[in-house]
């Protein structure tokens, strides 16, 4: 008794479920950094996400956070995507090429961003990222689709093998064949990337 200290509490912070294995995920393929406003007593456990030094930021004013996003937007062919669920990350998420919103209420107020996701929903991140970069590709199939099939229509309407008739069903059937492509191909990959099972 007295002076003699019988027990103690320690409060630790910990990942939520999942974001482990996101961060694992991300940053296989990419540079990723944590900036936060708080104290640095949980560098020691996030190093195993961020093992590189200048990776880490702790203590960080807004003006910290957009100052650093201007900064590695200075290198060639950076396009940041950043994350943040207050509003001390408000500039620096307008700043970035891509701001995401984190919040637990999707109907509460959130800094502006391009995107606003569910805390819950997070650890999904890395599947969207993917379904974004399939959608680039059945952007490119459309698109040649759709000039191969201009240019072959050009050449029957220039040497006067397709009639006006004929030129006025096909213009209809390509926009409609090219959104049925986009639909189905979309559907395809979804299943595909975003499948939760």
């Amino acid at each position: 008794m007295g002076n003699e200290c019988l027990g103690y509490f320690e409060l630790q912070n910990k990942l939520r479920p999942g974001i482990g294995a996101m961060l694992e995920e991300l940053v296989s393929k990419f540079q990723l950094y944590l900036l936060s406003g708080d104290k640095d007593q949980d560098k020691e456990w996030l190093k195993k996400y961020f093992p590189a030094p200048g990776q880490m930021f702790f203590l960080q004013k807004p003006i910290d956070k957009l100052n650093f996003i201007q900064k590695l937007q200075q290198k060639a062919g950076s396009k940041i995507l950043m994350l943040g669920d207050g509003l001390n990350d408000a500039g620096a998420l307008k700043q970035s090429y891509v701001g995401i919103s984190v919040t637990q209420d999707i109907a509460q107020f959130t800094p502006a961003s391009e995107a606003i996701i569910a805390a819950n929903q997070l650890p999904k991140l890395p599947k969207l990222l993917r379904f974004i970069e399939a959608s680039k590709k059945i952007l490119a199939i459309c698109f040649g689709f759709s000039l191969l099939y201009n240019t072959v229509g050009v050449g029957f309407a220039v040497t006067g093998k397709a009639s006006p008739l004929v030129a006025a069903i096909l213009m209809p059937l390509s926009s409609i064949t090219i959104v049925t492509l986009a639909a189905t191909l979309t559907h395809w990959y979804e299943r595909k990337i975003l499948s939760y099972k």
